[in-house]
């Protein structure tokens, strides 16, 4: 009897020690005493006419997750957090973004949906704020802010400010004809929209006005053949970068010889990469490819990306990856990563917390509507070089 006491004894302390110390390693490590998962999502084009632009954005992101979970993760109000990031392929494609991100939010419990194409963040905006998830939006068009969704921040810089410089050079080195042919996508549509009725308020004509529909058309000879016809100074085009190329290579071949006003989505760098020299484009404008910038942590990104993916990234993939940073510490200042509110509230903090050597772009803030406050650049072809130009 005295033994089985005993015994029973034994038990009760060892109980006891192991709750002690169970107690002790919540008080140290976090009220789960385990690193967690927040998932985040993402809805892009990964595959179809657009997939090279999707795969641009969704590596810079790609890679700032991957940094921030081989570092440790991070910590939220005494929980350490590592990120998974769950991607969906949208096409490009409104209806399926949205979709996307229904599906996210239910299966995956994210608060959090990256969309870099303004027609599947638009489409997100009509559930988003009450199904309570915040949209990183990749996309420079000005509706996405104006409209006052309360869960939504917009990324790079809008195109609006891009405007009456691009129409500035092409004026005064080309003339003032131009024929339109953007993408015919509401992004393209919209920038047509803004850029038609500048052009004529600083005298200039417009000779053709027309449209690319990328996801149909691979040859361009016969709207360009249109539109030459009406001998215009410059060609106003954009869309995805490798398609744009070749409208402009082809544009060349007809025997165009004016400037290129080049929406900024497509980038000079990636066309350049189809055609295989920057002569195509001489007296283009268009945004200052990231590998010409030079800010803070620009070097150290080109390095990692091109070491990681062996080629030079672009501006969606940089803005992508200093982005996810900004996100993380905007969830540090908020307390939370499951409040959508919450985070946009403090995204703020975040960009102030942002480490020096993740500033691949100088963002200085967030807008009251939304947008993070960029500081823009242009750049031009001259002589077959990029030559960047500051905006006043």
């Amino acid at each position: 009897m005295k033994h089985i006491k005993k015994v029973a004894w034994l038990l009760s302390v060892v109980m006891f020690l192991s709750l002690l110390a169970a107690c002790n390693t919540e008080g140290e490590e976090g009220s789960s005493g385990e690193t967690q998962e927040v998932s985040i999502g993402y809805s892009g084009p990964l595959s179809g006419p657009a997939a090279y632009y999707g795969e641009a954005t969704f590596t810079g992101l790609e890679l700032a997750v991957e940094e921030i979970n081989e570092a440790g993760g991070f910590d939220v109000d005494g929980q350490n957090y590592t990120i998974d990031l769950v991607s969906l392929d949208d096409q490009y494609l409104p209806n399926e973004a949205a979709s996307n991100a229904q599906r996210l939010v239910e299966e995956n419990d994210v608060s959090v949906v990256y969309t870099p194409h303004s027609g599947g963040i638009m489409a997100q905006q009509v559930l988003n704020e009450q199904e309570e998830f915040m949209i990183m939006a990749y996309s420079s068009e000005p509706a996405i802010t104006e409209q006052g969704n309360s869960l939504t921040v917009a990324i790079p810089p809008r195109y609006d400010g891009y405007i009456a410089p691009f129409t500035e050079y092409a004026m005064e080195n080309h003339g003032n004809k131009i024929a339109l042919l953007p993408t015919s996508s509401q992004y393209g549509k919209d920038w047509n929209e803004r850029l038609e009725p500048y052009w004529q308020e600083q005298g200039g004509e417009v000779v053709f006005n027309s449209s690319i529909d990328f996801n149909k058309d691979t040859d361009f000879f016969t709207i360009l053949t249109n539109a030459l016809e009406n001998d215009p100074d410059v060609i106003f085009i954009g869309g995805p970068s490798q398609p744009t190329a070749k409208v402009a290579q082809q544009a060349r071949e007809l025997g165009f010889e004016g400037g290129f006003i080049i929406m900024d989505q497509a980038k000079l760098d990636e066309m350049k990469d189809v055609t295989g020299t920057y002569e195509t484009f001489e007296g283009s404008v268009g945004v200052n490819p990231l590998q010409y910038s030079d800010y803070p942590g620009t070097a150290e990104f080109l390095e990692k990306y091109q070491e990681e993916f062996d080629k030079v990234p672009g501006s969606e993939a940089g803005f992508h990856y200093i982005s996810a940073y900004i996100l993380v510490e905007a969830m540090k200042a908020a307390g939370t990563v499951d409040d959508a509110h919450a985070i946009r509230e403090h995204m703020q903090q975040g960009i102030e917390a942002l480490p020096e050597d993740k500033k691949v772009y100088d963002i200085p803030g967030i807008l009251d509507e939304g947008n993070f406050d960029v500081i823009q650049s242009m750049a031009v072809v001259e002589n077959g070089e990029v030559v960047p130009v500051d905006i006043d």
